[in-house]
């Protein structure tokens, strides 16, 4: 198992990165795929047409989401955290994920720089 972290800052405010992480309409329109997400813990999820699935674990409005990433069968859940905070006229994401499988370990690192939170970046910053 591997862990990946990763930073990025988008032009937004922490309310905006925020919503856009768990409104399935806004997830819709940077994904371009149907989500089933919302902001209460417990909550199942799933996103890319259930490429990525999981559970909110802890949500605190505006500043952070943790969430249980679904692979199959295994020991030790994969987490994964958001940090959103305030830098200067920006956001700020802070990722932390554990407990990746090694066989999926490129993909999701690939995922989360490109498609995940690249595309939320090119989003927000685009409209």
């Amino acid at each position: 198992m591997k862990e990946f972290t990763f930073s990025l800052e988008i032009s937004s405010s922490q309310e905006e990165v925020y919503n856009a992480l768990v409104n399935p309409f806004q997830i819709e329109l940077w994904t371009g795929y149907p989500a089933v997400m919302d902001e209460k813990v417990g909550t199942v999820f799933s996103l890319w047409e259930g490429d990525i699935t999981g559970c909110n674990l802890e949500i605190v409005k505006d500043y952070k989401i943790v969430q249980e990433w679904f692979f199959g069968e295994t020991e030790n859940p994969s987490i994964v955290t958001l940090l959103i905070k305030k830098a200067g006229s920006k956001t700020r994401i802070d990722l932390h994920h554990t407990n990746i499988p090694e066989e999926a370990y490129d993909e999701i690192t690939e995922g989360w720089e490109d498609y995940y939170l690249g595309s939320l970046k090119s989003f927000l910053e685009f409209y």
